[in-house]
């Protein structure tokens, strides 16, 4: 058989929670030649991912394949395998030792992450296991399947303005996304009311009910994960939380600047206006970029800009720059929906294939 190309993908709601581990296996055509997902009772994110590459190996290995290109949308996994991350978890250690050992019974291997978006097949086999609570298997239909919008979760703190302009580019579809989770960070805003108006029972997760930012910040994770959110969108949020690594380049966030000018810790609203024009700049605009765990950083975009005109005001700026966030954001998701994001070297580059 020669060399094959394994996709991979595990799912987990709940983390732990029932949930699946996927394959896909092709050859050097891109032709799909088998497939499957195993039911899982209850697991985690990561066991499914292992067991997911455990898996598509062993079928790969019966295939007669003695190349093996391994393609998984779990940065941390890929991490894993290369050495540039710890295996930390005792109950991982196994597992990761299994992958280890199957990939150097291969005559040559490789193993590289891509974006969800390229890994949609396999994505899809493992939420349908979920779904039926019990193993599938690859048919044929599945390669003609329309690709799946991408999943929103939404993170709020505020008016919602932001939230009710992406869910009206969806319904005039002109994004190919779908909001499957809203979760706000205080009980009384208009967001709340705004939420259920476009159909969501927002969740309220307020930090002052959790002990540290590390249990606010799980509690966040595991309502995302039951939602099974492709990518989340700040949308006025004003909390911090931590992103595990397994959402990294999955969150963005719309900053009123240009970054990386006037942002960080307590640059938000109108202070960034008032800052802007204290400091007489001509030009202002905005910034959709992915989150790290720290404020306002992380890899740009899209960017776009407005004047500052003499007489504004912050107010009159705000809404200059809003204009171009409601431009802006709807543009960052879809180029993400595409799959035409990739992050190298901490900065984005389209991918002008697709």
């Amino acid at each position: 058989m020669g060399k094959l190309v394994l996709y991979t993908d595990g799912a987990s709601r709940g983390n732990p929670g029932p949930g699946a581990a996927a394959y896909i296996l092709k050859d050097t055509e891109g032709k799909t030649l088998s497939g499957r997902a195993v039911f899982i009772a209850k697991t985690t994110n990561n066991t499914a991912e292992y067991t997911a590459v455990i898996e598509g190996l062993k079928a790969a290995h019966a295939a007669g394949a003695t190349q093996i290109e391994l393609l998984s949308d779990s940065e941390l996994i890929i991490r894993q395998i290369h050495g540039h991350y710890k295996v930390k978890s005792d109950n991982l250690r196994d597992l990761f030792m299994q992958v280890m050992e199957r990939l150097a019974s291969f005559q040559s291997w490789k193993a590289t992450h891509i974006l969800r978006e390229k890994n949609q097949e396999a994505d899809c086999l493992a939420n349908r296991a979920v779904d039926v609570c019990g193993d599938v298997q690859w048919a044929e239909e599945e390669a003609v399947r329309e690709v799946r919008p991408v999943r929103l979760g939404i993170l709020i703190s505020g008016g919602g303005r932001t939230m009710t302009n992406i869910d009206k580019a969806i319904k005039a579809k002109k994004l190919s996304a779908q909001i499957v989770s809203v979760i706000c960070s205080r009980r009384e805003i208009k967001g709340v009311d705004l939420s259920r108006q476009i159909g969501f029972e927002p969740d309220i997760i307020r930090v002052k009910d959790y002990p540290d930012v590390e249990s606010f910040s799980q509690k966040i994770i595991d309502i995302l994960d039951a939602a099974r959110v492709d990518l989340v969108i700040q949308a006025g949020w004003l909390c911090l939380w931590r992103i595990p690594v397994r959402y990294e380049n999955r969150v963005m966030n719309i900053h009123p600047a240009l970054l990386p000018a006037f942002g960080g810790q307590g640059m938000w609203g109108h202070h960034v206006h008032e800052a802007v024009l204290k400091a007489g700049c001509k030009v202002s605009g905005c910034t959709v970029h992915f989150c790290t765990n720290q404020y306002d950083q992380g890899p740009i975009i899209v960017q776009r800009t407005c004047p500052v005109l003499n007489d504004d005001t912050p107010d009159t700026l705000a809404d200059r720059v809003f204009e171009q966030e409601c431009l802006a954001y709807p543009e960052a998701i879809q180029l993400y929906a595409e799959g035409r994001l990739v992050v190298e070297n901490g900065k984005v580059c389209m991918d002008i294939s697709r």
